[in-house]
């Protein structure tokens, strides 16, 4: 025992001493092809017995490099960043080297079907966690696994244009593989990846935002230069006007008099109330309390200072987060979309339903859809887990363009499309216009329907998050699937990263 103490304390005083080594990949698909091979034995080639090993050796070398390479487009790549690392390439080369040994004592056919389940659903589509990137890695499965990429007539290619052709390497030693990569050009577009162009603007923005955020916390954090507006009165001032902004708490015994028959619809109403109330009640003790501790009248707290480090760097204090909606917005596009929401509440109540909802104006806005469904199927009797939402996109690109409230369901506004642009005379997906990254979609008509009377042809089932931020780690953020219509096959939009959000930032 005594032994086994001082071991963990040397082990610990060790640890405490030492330095994390971490191997980043390298950053760009002809490096990272490089290193794979510069690591695999010149033998390993020749050591299986099939003859196709060496070209899906690279097809899966490729692959590798490829889903490691989405990681720096953030969301539009993978909703959740994942560390696949070489020990997922070495222990799919294994498989892959055992399972065409023991097609050639067979048949010698390629067990595709075999390959692409334990490459794409166990050992890569095993570190992802979210449905929809699992869908991404199975759709590169498809594309680039097959007999087809043998096809003499038609080449296989990975991606080609006018200036560069990914194809596969006819070479079965992996000196001349290096050569072919060393051929390759040192940068690439997203395109390779299938993504849209559009997704190299999006990273560098994303990149100055954060530089941006950096800098805004770094800024001095005292009073003004001489002539100039102090900090406190800066502060003081933003208080002032947030506050006279701020509306009456609204009486919920008063309006649940008022709704009469509680459907489920009033019930969402209630509940969305009442969590703006405790929104409205917060900010107005904490803009009451700023303004008497920046007079001396109270102390400064924790909880206060920062609310006003918030407020002089036009961001949403933490404490205001927590009571809303998930949201990327700054201070000031914040209010706005508070004070929205209020108009939004007060007229559901003074004129009932709206016949065109704003869906980001509700706190759970999964909550309203469920609603619907349950009232529909309390209408027509139906089981309430055998209905679904069938969703269409609609000519009105206006809330005031719709005319009459749906008998069943409700239009939905406020949808933006990132990873593509919607065709509004053909009323179907198109790939995204240069230089503009998100866009605002036509008003969205959802109904309730019997899940077994929903037969879609010719749509991509695309998901709708609250923000940009897509799902995390944790499957927060994904509010519903909208089936988008669409000319091409779905695995374009899919590698797109194609998807709907509920606020743009």
């Amino acid at each position: 025992k005594q032994w086994y103490q001082r071991r963990v304390a040397i082990t610990a005083g060790i640890l405490q001493r030492s330095f994390k080594v971490v191997t980043e990949p390298p950053n760009g698909l002809k490096l990272n092809l490089r290193q794979t091979y510069v690591k695999i034995p010149s033998t390993t080639l020749q050591d299986c017995t099939h003859d196709a090993f060496p070209q899906l050796l690279f097809v899966l070398s490729f692959f590798h490099a490829v889903v490691q390479e989405r990681r720096k487009y953030g969301k539009i790549g993978w909703n959740i960043p994942y560390d696949f690392n070489e020990s997922d390439l070495r222990v799919c080369m294994e498989l892959m080297k055992t399972y065409l040994d023991k097609s050639m004592g067979v048949d010698g056919k390629i067990p595709w079907s075999s390959l692409k389940y334990l490459i794409g659903e166990v050992m890569y589509g095993g570190r992802a966690i979210d449905d929809f990137d699992r869908r991404i890695i199975r759709t590169y499965m498809d594309e680039y696994m097959g007999d087809f990429i043998f096809d003499s007539f038609q080449p296989f290619f990975f991606y080609k244009d006018k200036d560069v052709a990914y194809d596969i390497p006819k070479e079965t030693h992996r000196d001349k593989f290096l050569e072919y990569i060393e051929a390759l050009p040192l940068a690439n577009t997203p395109c390779v990846f299938g993504l849209h162009s559009n997704a190299e603007i999006g990273y560098f923005t994303n990149a100055a935002k954060d530089m941006c955020s950096y800098m805004i916390e770094l800024q001095p954090q005292t009073s003004g230069a001489e002539g100039g507006i102090s900090r406190e009165q800066y502060i003081e001032k933003v208080a002032t006007e947030i506050e006279e902004k701020l509306p009456d708490l609204f009486e919920l015994d008063r309006i649940r008099r008022q709704l009469g028959d509680i459907t489920p619809t009033a019930v969402v109403l209630l509940q969305e109330l009442e969590r703006f109330n405790n929104l409205i009640a917060k900010m107005k003790i904490s803009v009451a309390t700023l303004q008497r501790a920046l007079a001396g009248e109270v102390g400064m707290s924790a909880e206060l200072d920062e609310i006003a480090k918030a407020l002089f760097n036009g961001q949403i204090p933490g404490s205001w987060r927590r009571l809303s909606p998930d949201t990327l917005k700054n201070l000031g596009n914040w209010i706005a979309h508070f004070e929205r929401r209020f108009e939004q509440y007060s007229t559901w109540i003074e004129k009932g339903e709206p016949s065109v909802l704003w869906l980001s104006g509700l706190h759970i806005p999964e909550s309203y859809l469920t609603a619907l469904v349950q009232a529909t199927c309390r209408k027509n009797g139906w089981p309430l887990d055998k209905s679904t939402l069938y969703t269409t996109v609609t000519q009105h690109t206006k809330a005031a363009d719709v005319r009459e409230k749906l008998h069943s369901g409700c239009y939905i506004e406020g949808l933006y499309l990132e990873g593509g642009s919607w065709d509004v005379e053909n009323a179907c997906l198109r790939k995204s216009k240069p230089k503009i990254l998100v866009e605002e979609l036509p008003i969205l008509k959802v109904i309730p329907i019997e899940a077994h009377r929903l037969k879609l042809q010719n749509t991509f089932k695309t998901p709708v998050y609250t923000t940009s931020e897509r799902r995390n780690a944790m499957g927060v953020g994904l509010v519903f699937e909208a089936d988008l219509s669409t000319t091409e096959h779905s695995s374009h939009w899919v590698l797109q990263g194609v998807a709907l959000m509920l606020n743009a930032d």
